[in-house]
């Protein structure tokens, strides 16, 4: 996950049973809505799409720094693209090749990082503690959206899609690394403080930074810190995985190719269900007494 890249994950837009897979076209997800549609990734031309797109994003509009095989393809890629699900936002009205793609999401999961030999987020921080839950698991990473896109039902499609994936495969944990913008822990002190003192992973669920990686995020004591001014100034993807329940590891990671300094976020997909219900339950009573 990249700070920035994307914006905050929001309650779902759609009723549950609309999250389900298309049952006619075969596909585990098929939400469309007006010229948008989410899928995943049917055919290589596809993966190309994407990784085109997050080149775009990254590299060219955030600064990352790529590797002259990524400059010369103008594309994002590394090993993982070819052992996970590439979840894509078309949108038709801007064609049918690789410029109909104007969001993504890397999803990861148990089955597929077995066969690689590890998760993404391994390279950063310790996930025992994930990998162990016996249930089934999600790394999400590397998400992006058009700029123009941002404001638009982009982000809702693309976390309807994660939905019904999560709903599919009956995934119980996410997680994956989010981002905030910079290299230096100390000229950001007050978030990763903030986020330490107030979510931290319960000990059973929480990742820790590589010993050789591991950045402290309780850099400054609780009563140092305005809670509202802090949350407020997060980056949108890590305040909209608060939102909706998430936590943090312990420790964060500085991550020079991409200028960031980087978080493990945890979602226990249970509590963000509970949360939609209460989402939806608020909103029918405020449409009853209206």
């Amino acid at each position: 996950m990249i700070a920035g890249a994307a914006s905050e994950p929001s309650l779902l837009p759609i009723e549950p049973a609309n999250v389900l897979g298309d049952e006619a076209s075969g596909r585990i997800v098929d939400i469309t809505t007006g010229p948008l549609q989410v899928r995943l990734a049917e055919c290589a031309a596809d993966i190309e799409a994407a990784q085109a797109l997050r080149y775009r994003i990254f590299y060219e509009g955030m600064g990352a720094r790529p590797a002259p095989e990524m400059a010369r393809r103008r594309r994002d890629f590394d090993a993982f693209d070819d052992i996970c699900d590439h979840l894509l936002v078309l949108d038709h009205e801007r064609g049918s090749g690789a410029e109909a793609v104007v969001g993504t999401y890397r999803l990861i999961r148990r089955e597929a990082a077995q066969r690689h030999g590890k998760f993404y987020s391994a390279a950063e921080y310790d996930i025992a503690p994930l990998v162990a839950h016996a249930g089934e698991i999600l790394e999400l990473g590397r998400s992006c959206v058009e700029p123009t896109y941002r404001p638009r039902p982009v982000i809702q499609l693309l976390w309807s899609g994660i939905a019904a994936y999560v709903l599919h495969y009956r995934i119980e944990l996410l997680f994956g690394c989010a981002s905030l913008p910079g290299i230096d822990p100390d000229a950001i002190a007050a978030p990763l403080s903030y986020l330490y003192h107030h979510n931290l992973a319960p000990p059973a669920l929480r990742p820790r930074a590589l010993p050789e990686r591991y950045i402290e995020m309780n850099r400054l004591p609780a009563d140092a810190i305005d809670p509202a001014r802090t949350l407020a100034a997060l980056p949108p993807l890590i305040k909209g995985y608060l939102r909706v329940g998430g936590f943090v590891g312990d420790g964060a990671v500085v991550d020079e190719q991409f200028n960031t300094t980087d978080v493990c976020i945890v979602l226990q997909t249970e509590l963000v269900t509970e949360k939609y219900s209460r989402h939806y339950v608020r909103q029918a009573k405020e449409s009853w007494s209206a």
